[in-house]
């Protein structure tokens, strides 16, 4: 039975202020508030309440029927706290149905993944850490920034405990193999892969609402009789796209979520079910492994991570902000860590790229690539400057590898015990008696006939593990 798998990215850019050469030293403080507040009151008004509000009523309207499943950035979701409070306490009520499922991602929607193994774990745990925090479950399934994979990538995620990982199902990598079967990565063969079907993701999240595109009107129907037609062993179809396609790329006046509403009455029609990542992960076996050597993602034609780092300011950039990520350890600074966050998201290298693309960047208050890489690296200057006053580059190597491994066996062994409380914890639960088991009033005794003792004798063996305790 065929089953589609749907997914929404939630991230939010964090719009850097005008940063002069004479403001470093000076200014610590690199943000453009009015911008970040403007523009995410913007999408959430015309884009994530409306959507999340139809995803919430297909849910309402078709049980468990429907499923669908959400990754937010961290960076992301602090922007919706400042300033958009409404759409977390939406997605809140949307997890109390039991049909959604939330993702892990990287923290900061950054490159840490092509630059510092540690980096990347970090900024993936304290992304699991506010997933919990707001949704109560730990997430067991990842997804990168832009779903950046490689052979390298998966197995770091599959070392982090994740059963399965979303990335991009890219011809170049394909070849004649089809996204809708359930993959392995190539190093870690526990780790299952779920492959974005490009076409039909796009035909939604891209060419919706062009006029000029021969598929267009798209009517759900057709949509899914697509989904039908494919060969019958082609089972798992997976959708993924961004939220904000969803109000912003495709607008509202294009009738996109009455599309999205007619879906789940279309595909019941077809046979065709929903179903979250994990579900798809534990109920599907792997057809075998995929391998990819080189670095992929779902940005441009190229499906790679040129648009980050094509040119040499880009690269220059990135190499610069991740030379002190192994200081940043040890300085362990609040207020630090936040602009860590920050500087790392994706964007701040993509303003920088020269190529074309077929999709329209934004630039903001960047007259084009050059103007983005001063400002970035202005900012940059300064923050490297913080960072090294707390922790001074002049000490030798050889006392910071020392400090980082001791750093690093002490994280590991708070770890453990941290794992090893909860066991208890749960070791606990199971042996004080629970609420719904009323007490039997221990001085009043049975008043039956000779019947009684046999009766009593159970209610002896529930009164044994009181003594115990």
């Amino acid at each position: 039975m065929k089953t589609i798998c749907l997914y929404f990215e939630i991230h939010q850019i964090i719009h850097l202020k005008r940063y002069r050469f004479f403001d470093i030293g000076t200014d610590h403080y690199y943000y453009d508030d009015y911008e970040n507040e403007r523009s995410i009151s913007d999408i959430a008004e015309r884009s994530y309440m409306p959507a999340l509000t139809a995803l919430q009523q297909m849910i309402q309207e078709n049980g468990k029927f429907f499923k669908v499943a959400f990754s937010l950035s961290g960076t992301g979701i602090e922007q919706l706290e400042m300033h958009a409070p409404q759409v977390l306490e939406k997605l809140q009520e949307l997890n109390e149905t039991g049909c959604v499922e939330f993702l892990a991602e990287p923290y900061s929607h950054g490159l840490s993944s092509l630059a510092n193994p540690d980096a990347f774990a970090r900024d993936m745990k304290k992304q699991c850490a506010k997933m919990e925090e707001y949704f109560g479950k730990k997430p067991t399934v990842a997804r990168n920034s832009s779903l950046i994979y490689s052979d390298d990538i998966g197995a770091q995620i599959a070392a982090l405990g994740f059963k399965g990982m979303l990335t991009e199902g890219a011809k170049h990598v394909l070849g004649w193999k089809s996204p809708h079967y359930v993959y392995n990565c190539n190093m870690a063969p526990s780790l299952k892969l779920l492959l974005r079907d490009v076409e039909l993701s796009d035909d939604i999240s891209l060419r919706f609402n062009n006029a000029e595109w021969e598929g267009y009107p798209l009517f759900a129907d057709a949509y899914i009789d697509r989904i039908a037609r494919l060969p019958e062993e082609e089972q798992i179809i997976n959708i993924f796209m961004e939220l904000s396609a969803l109000g912003i790329a495709q607008p509202l006046s294009s009738n996109i979520l009455e599309f999205f509403k007619a879906l789940p009455a279309c595909a019941k029609e077809k046979g065709i079910t929903f179903s979250t990542p994990t579900e798809i992960c534990m109920k599907t076996k792997s057809v075998g492994a995929i391998n990819v050597p080189d670095t992929l993602s779902w940005v441009d034609e190229e499906r790679d991570c040129s648009c980050w780092l094509g040119n040499a300011m880009q690269r220059e950039a990135f190499n610069k902000l991740y030379s002190v990520a192994d200081r940043l350890l040890i300085a362990n600074d609040p207020r630090i860590n936040q602009d860590w966050d920050y500087l790392q998201a994706s964007n701040n290298f993509r303003f920088m790229t020269t190529k074309p693309s077929n999709v329209g960047l934004d630039r903001g208050i960047y007259s084009g690539p050059f103007d983005a890489f001063t400002n970035y690296m202005n900012i940059l200057g300064d923050f490297i400057n913080r960072v090294n006053a707390l922790y001074p580059q002049e000490i030798e190597n050889d006392e910071l590898n020392a400090l980082l491994t001791t750093i690093k066996n002490q994280g590991d062994e708070i770890e453990m015990k941290d794992i090893e409380i909860e066991r208890l914890k749960t070791k606990l639960a199971k042996l004080q008696p629970t609420e719904a088991e009323p007490k039997k009033p221990a001085a009043k005794k049975p008043t039956v006939k000779k019947a009684a003792p046999k009766k009593a004798a159970p209610k002896k063996k529930a009164e044994e593990p009181k003594k115990e305790e």
